[in-house]
Formats: structure tokens, C-alpha cells, sequence
């Protein structure tokens, strides 16, 4: 028998400099953000009814799954098709395509940060919650309620993504379309208001001159 050769795998080309800045970036609004909603919660959590605080955690799964589908999606849409609608200049077309593009960094802020934040939070609103149970469920051991507000906390967030990524295999295109459409809208209303701004400003150096 022969000598067993040597089999070069194809290695993909990255730009280091723009991995490190990006890296950077997503540990900056990592903080940021994990630090604005864990205060907000810590906040809003221990001062409202359990059944406010219930519908609070429900909201934030909620957020993790909706990001979930929107990582898994970008992922698994096809560009192709959008590059027709951007040529005629269809709202949200240019943002699907730049989505597609860069699904690697979408899907990591989408499903790893955003979702891991959610994690945190949800688990720490759920020992909020069963904190506040075990003064009115007195007979029933507090590490029991505990565990089972976590054990419902994972069986609704892994049930919901699992859920979310079924839809969002099927619905890629369509979701990605949308959430393009989205972020255009909302991009171009900041853009309005910045030339406004600088017109009436415009205006206003006229008349004094």
C-alpha cells in the first residue's frame, strides 16, 4: 500500500484588525447593554406584584427568542434575491443584503450576546420571583420553588428558540426582508432629522446675515 498523503483543507483569509475592533465593539455594548437591563430589572423586579414581575420575564424570554430567530435567519437566507429589489431601490433590499453579508457578526450578537444577556437576566428575575413566592407558598421549601421557576425559565426559552429556529429556516427571506425594512425605516428618520436640523440652522444664519 501507498504512503497516505497530506490533505490540505482550505483555510478562509480574515482580516485580524477588523476581528479585534469587532471583538472589542460587542465586549463595549456587551456591558452596556447587560448593565442597562440587569439595573432596570434589579429595579423594577423586587418593587412590583408577582404577577407583574411573572409577564416582565415572559417579556425578556420573549427578546431572546426574537433575537434568536432573527441570528438563525440571517444565516440561512439566500442574498440572491434581494439584489433585484435593491436594484430598484426596494426598502429594506440593501439592508437584507448587508445582513446577509455579514451574518457571522449578526448571528454572534443576535444569538451569543443578546442571548446570553437574556439568560442572566431571566434567571436572576426568576430568583426575584421565587423570593417573593416563598413568603406567601410558605409550606413549600424555598430551594423547591427555586427550582422550579429555573426548570420553566429553560423550558420555555429552549422551547421557544426551538420554536423560532423551525420558523426561521422557512421564513428566512421573508424575516430578514422585514427586519431590513425595519432598520432602513428607522435609519432614515434619523437622517431627516439630522437635515432638518441643519437647514433650519442654515435658515437662521441667513437671517442674521
Amino acid at each position: 500500500m501507498g504512503k497516505n498523503k497530506k490533505i490540505k483543507l482550505y483555510k478562509k483569509k480574515t482580516n485580524n484588525k477588523n476581528n479585534i475592533r469587532w471583538i472589542l465593539v460587542i465586549i463595549f455594548w456587551t456591558l452596556i447593554i447587560a448593565f442597562v437591563i440587569n439595573s432596570l430589572t434589579e429595579f423594577l423586579v423586587p418593587n412590583v406584584s408577582i404577577l407583574s414581575a411573572i409577564v416582565l420575564l415572559l417579556f425578556i424570554i420573549s427578546i431572546g427568542v426574537f433575537f434568536d430567530i432573527i441570528g438563525v435567519a440571517v444565516t440561512a437566507a439566500d442574498e440572491e434575491p434581494f439584489h433585484s429589489l435593491a436594484s430598484r431601490k426596494v426598502k429594506g433590499a440593501s439592508w437584507a443584503v448587508y445582513l446577509i453579508r455579514n451574518a457571522d457578526r449578526v448571528s454572534n450578537f443576535c444569538n451569543d450576546v443578546i442571548g446570553d444577556i437574556v439568560g442572566i437576566i431571566s434567571g436572576a428575575t426568576g430568583a426575584v420571583i421565587a423570593a417573593n413566592l416563598s413568603v406567601y407558598v410558605f409550606y413549600i421549601n424555598k430551594s423547591l420553588i427555586a427550582l422550579i421557576i429555573s426548570s420553566i425559565i429553560a423550558a420555555l426559552t429552549i422551547g421557544g428558540k426551538a420554536i423560532g429556529k423551525n420558523f426561521a429556516f422557512t421564513q428566512a427571506n421573508n424575516i430578514v426582508f422585514y427586519f431590513g425594512y425595519f432598520l432602513e425605516g428607522i435609519l432614515k428618520r434619523k437622517k431627516i432629522k439630522r437635515k432638518r436640523g441643519k437647514d433650519n440652522g442654515g435658515a437662521r444664519k441667513g437671517k442674521l446675515s
